[in-house]
């Protein structure tokens, strides 16, 4: 692995993948704050004043050099006149240093669904995990509900590599738990 790797900003075709930052949190509340959007990740809904602290903490996950350290890029649309409209952000862990391990998570404001966003952002993060970090082995955790993650791990290349039948007992119900991963000789760069 290449490390210590530091957050910096990625362009894609249409969004600029940045570190996320306090001026972000009223975009983020947008999302965080809805039942349909967080009902599969771990937090709980979130009000504007949680939603805000929740970001600055966040905020401050831009290096990678030990196991559980984390990155967090706001997913940015850019506008017309500089800066533009945070409408997702992405999540890269550094889950194992010697076993060169990466996962992924990723969360979008449902006015952008169903445009392509989360995949392009989502493919830009997993070539940062395989040539910036060096990772052998990128994998994302998804309930088997969230339809729409786990067709984005399809659309990345990811394989199913198992399904952890009421593993979780996960906000009042025991849940599945999928697990979708690609290794690094099986990805194809764009």
């Amino acid at each position: 692995m290449t490390l210590p790797v530091e957050a910096r900003p990625i362009r894609t075709e249409r969004l600029l993948l940045r570190p996320l930052t306090e001026a972000d949190a009223a975009d983020v509340f947008e999302y965080q704050s809805r039942p349909d959007i967080v009902r599969y990740l771990p937090w709980p809904v979130r009000d504007r004043e949680e939603s805000r602290e929740h970001t600055l903490k966040r905020s401050g996950f831009t290096h990678l050099r030990n196991d559980d350290d984390a990155l967090i890029l706001a997913a940015e649309l850019p506008g017309e006149a500089g800066g533009g409209r945070v409408i997702g952000d992405l999540s890269v862990f550094l889950r194992s240093v010697q076993n060169r391990q990466v996962a992924l998570g990723w969360v979008f404001h449902p006015d952008f669904h169903g445009r392509g966003f989360a995949t392009e952002a989502a493919r830009a993060a997993l070539g940062f995990a395989f040539t910036e970090i060096g990772a052998h082995r990128v994998y994302a955790e998804v309930d088997p509900r969230n339809t729409a993650s786990a067709a984005l791990c399809l659309r990345l290349g990811m394989r199913l590599e198992a399904t952890f039948v009421e593993s979780e007992f996960f906000k009042g119900e025991w849940s599945d738990l999928a697990v979708y991963a690609i290794l690094r000789r099986e990805w194809a760069p764009e």
